[in-house]
């Protein structure tokens, strides 16, 4: 059994994710931090297409949570490994940097950065022993371009693309690519407070776009097809540029 992991796998993009890389004929395995109901939902919506799924909940922000939760499937698989990983879970908490609080800072750097480098860790040392890998993190225009009333979800961001790059130096004689992929606009539950109407405008594609769109670009860096391409970044975004 070949096996997938994908944060925030329960809802938007994530869910879109898990059902393409499950049509590869991996077991996906579903991380949600608290919406139980939408990532057995995922789980549903995989199984009746004919593919395997289960979950595994934890926090990627929290240090502890992870290492547990992953160390306890890897007792529990025993020589089994996770060939893919997609690190997507991530939250908003916007506002302008003078009236930014601490919260809102950490908060988002811990989800985003913090989870990546502890999620990606944990897994890693399998690939690496494994001599084969897809890691591919799942980042923002954002993080290219910047946002007003983003520094703290564009640094992050940003972070994530930079440690992407040297990871991807690290560890490709190991067979295992590190990418991104960078969602503009995208029609999701996070982002259901932007005005389409306004924003589309600036966008040379005049809409947003859909979950499996990115998750298409995601799916297609996961394959065996995809191994000479490696640290790069790809903006799913209808043309919008800085």
């Amino acid at each position: 059994m070949k096996y997938a992991m994908i944060t925030g796998g329960s809802r938007g993009i994530g869910r879109a994710i898990a059902l393409r890389i499950a049509r590869q004929g991996y077991h996906v395995v579903i991380n949600y931090r608290s919406n139980s109901d939408a990532a057995n939902e995922v789980v549903k919506m995989i199984e009746e297409e004919g593919g395997q799924a289960s979950l595994l909940q934890f926090d990627v922000a929290n240090k502890e949570e992870v290492r547990k939760a992953i160390s306890s499937w890897h007792e529990s698989h025993d020589g089994q490994c996770i060939e893919i990983l997609v690190n997507n879970a991530g939250i908003r908490k916007d506002n302008l940097m003078v009236w930014m609080t601490d919260e809102e800072w950490d908060d988002v750097l811990d989800i985003h950065l913090g989870g990546f480098f502890t999620v990606t860790t944990e897994v890693l040392k399998k690939m690496i022993r494994n001599k084969y890998g897809r890691i591919v993190n799942v980042v923002s225009l954002s993080g290219i371009k910047g946002m007003a009333g983003q520094t703290n979800y564009s640094a992050a961001k940003a972070g994530v693309i930079a440690a992407s790059k040297s990871l991807a130096q690290e560890i490709s004689r190991k067979n295992i690519t590190v990418n991104c992929v960078a969602p503009g606009f995208i029609k999701t539950e996070m982002t259901e407070d932007i005005d389409e109407a306004q924003w589309k405008t600036f966008i040379p594609a005049r809409r947003f776009g859909t979950a499996d769109e990115v998750a298409s670009v995601v799916d297609f860096l996961c394959k065996k097809e995809a191994s000479y391409i490696t640290g790069e970044v790809i903006s799913v975004n209808g043309g919008l540029y800085t």
